[in-house]
């Protein structure tokens, strides 16, 4: 779905008369989350947001993928498969399916770690289970309390924030504020904004981590396209931030098109950007998670180039010591009540 404007906007008409749908909504979820989850037996690590839409919770999986590997662990992702028709659970494989079969994420994910896709997440810790994984790192999942959950990473885009900081459909918030900053464990503000400061001041003084990380174009995609001009788009959470990416690395951007988060081109809108590409002598760019839609399709036009990116964090030392805690306490926890 494409954001509304509304929920950035403060003391709208709109946000106002959804409100009690959004109460309603809210403290539904807020009961749910409270409720006990099955154990994996192993550490579960989720990765999530407090809000729909994007916020950069693939890059911040992928970071704890290499940190992990690092410290000795085998992850494994589990995900729902968003956007996808298998129901699973099934491992994915780059070689034999689609996002239309197993969603956008996953399909992107793959390249560095294996990764379960399972509408039900019980089947999917058994099938990570049997692939050997001694940690599993759920992509999203935050609110869902079917599954016990040694920590909580809550991811934010420090420049857009919460919004106007209603639950949806008045605003962003899969539930109220306050229910989900009890149950996070640690924030991670993406780049150098100041919208989310004041939730960061508040994890802060419930003595929570807060982890500051950027994320870094890859440096053969700006060598690739820079100084020239490109046509760039995108169907992601916030296409706006993509394309300022790309004008700060250098690349002059000609022409834009955002798209709403996992769209699913049509044939006819992929000739179309092609065709204005190449009528004005423009470079097609999009991010690597939009081709991982297109992988596989007979109908994509050549010279579509991607621009990729990845996750660095400002502290390293610290989210080190902050994972090793985490899996050192679930372990702990389990070994004491056997």
């Amino acid at each position: 779905m494409r954001e509304p404007a509304f929920w950035y906007r403060p003391r709208s008409p709109k946000s106002y008369l959804l409100s009690p749908l959004g109460a309603l909504y809210g403290a539904i979820t807020a009961r749910r989350m409270v409720q006990q989850g099955f154990d994996a037996g192993i550490p579960v690590l989720c990765v999530g947001n407090y809000h729909v839409g994007g916020a950069g919770k693939t890059p911040t999986v992928l970071a704890l993928t290499k940190l992990l590997r690092e410290l000795g662990e085998t992850p494994v992702v589990l995900s729902r498969g968003y956007g996808g028709r298998l129901h699973g659970p099934v491992m994915v494989d780059r070689e034999r399916h689609t996002a239309a079969d197993i969603g956008d994420e996953p399909l992107m994910m793959v390249r560095d770690v294996p990764v379960a896709v399972a509408r039900d997440r019980l089947d999917g810790v058994a099938l990570a289970k049997s692939q050997g994984a001694t940690v599993i790192l759920m992509d999203d999942g935050f609110q869902n309390p079917l599954l016990l959950k040694d920590a909580s990473l809550i991811v934010i885009d420090s420049e857009r924030g919460l919004g106007n900081g209603k639950v949806f459909p008045a605003g962003p918030l899969r539930a109220p504020l306050k229910a989900q900053l009890s149950r996070t464990d640690a924030l991670v503000l993406i780049g150098d904004g100041h919208a989310a400061d004041d939730v960061a001041a508040e994890i802060a003084r419930r003595d929570k981590p807060v982890l500051r990380a950027r994320l870094k174009p890859d440096a053969a995609s700006v060598a690739q396209l820079f100084g020239k001009q490109v046509f760039a788009f995108a169907g992601i959470g916030d296409p706006e931030r993509f394309f300022r990416s790309l004008g700060a690395c250098g690349i002059e951007v000609a022409r834009t098109r955002p798209f709403a988060d996992h769209h699913m081109f049509s044939r006819d809108e992929l000739l179309a950007l092609a065709a204005d590409a190449q009528r004005e002598q423009l470079i097609l760019v999009t991010t690597e998670k939009d081709l991982a839609r297109l992988r596989g399709r007979d109908d994509v036009p050549a010279g579509i180039v991607p621009f990729a990116v990845q996750l660095e964090f400002g502290d390293l030392a610290t989210l080190r010591r902050v994972i090793s805690d985490y899996l050192y306490k679930a372990r702990e926890r389990r070994f004491s009540t056997r």
